[in-house]
């Protein structure tokens, strides 16, 4: 069975102070009332980094960055290098929100080169795809989704792509009060376990961790995660709620006890990239 991900996706909300506080209210939450065996990540503002992995229990919080830049060093003025990012001690790198690749228009050549270079550097890449309303509304969910996939990630070795997450997040679904039904979920996870299992095979496509990130709340999070193929979620804005965060992290725990089983017979966590001291 897969490990299970929640990750918290900040986005450009908090100030330094309250970002703080943001964690270690987290932090005391996760360590008391956590039930269940989840791998937590917070991806926080670029500002907040530093000090935030020195306020969390690395052993239950992991930390991710919500971008990087696609180039290893040199004159980017305003731009973070992975290499940075791991000299402060993060784990994960967020690739491709929906929200880089429409407001800041990245493309999925550019993303290839920030996966690359953060595999280079011990980091997991987060890679996500998803369609926009348009495209499911002509029923090219499948396509676009598909392109985005090959494009940014199918010319990894397996071993590198076996590091990988990928985040489902439809972008009709993401900050308008949308949520994809658990059956069109389901479905989209399933697809692209498919097309990973024709790439690299069945044992690849069943350790493979898909997490679902479009509007996933404290209210729907136990029946979308309660899919075979939903291995978590990328959460938003309910990210910046303590109570409703650890609630989406503890939704899992009735899903285990009714029952419920991944489709794949694999247990595989996530490769970690340690702090650097």
């Amino acid at each position: 069975m897969r490990k299970k991900i929640v990750a918290g996706n900040w986005k450009m909300n908090t100030n330094y102070k309250e970002g703080v506080v943001l964690a270690k209210e987290i932090n005391k939450l996760v360590n008391e009332k956590i039930q269940t065996s989840v791998n937590v990540i917070i991806a926080p503002p670029f500002t907040h980094l530093s000090e935030i992995v020195k306020i969390v229990n690395l052993r239950k919080i992991l930390v991710a960055a919500q971008n990087c830049s696609s180039e290893e060093k040199g004159a980017y003025t305003g731009e973070v290098s992975v290499e940075m990012l791991k000299s402060l001690g993060v784990n994960y790198v967020i690739i491709g929100h929906s929200e880089r690749r429409q407001y800041f228009n990245e493309d999925n050549q550019l993303l290839n080169k920030k996966v690359k270079l953060c595999l280079k550097n011990s980091l997991i890449p987060i890679y996500c795809c998803g369609e926009r309303l348009n495209e499911r509304e002509q029923n090219n969910q499948f396509i676009v989704v598909q392109k985005q996939i090959e494009e940014g990630l199918f010319d990894l070795s397996k071993e590198d792509f076996s590091k990988i997450i990928i985040a489902y997040e439809p972008v009709w679904a993401i900050g308008t009060g949308k949520t994809a039904t658990p059956e069109q979920a389901q479905e989209i996870h399933k697809f692209i376990r498919k097309i990973i299992s024709d790439k690299y095979g069945l044992e690849i496509a069943s350790e493979s961790h898909i997490l679902y990130g479009g509007s996933c709340n404290a209210a729907n999070a136990r029946e979308l995660f309660a899919n075979p193929d939903v291995d978590g979620g990328l959460i938003g804005g309910a990210s910046l709620k303590p109570d409703d965060f650890i609630q989406i992290i503890n939704s899992f725990k009735s899903n285990f006890i009714s029952g419920q089983k991944s489709s794949s017979a694999y247990l595989c966590k996530p490769a970690i990239a340690r702090r650097t001291e």
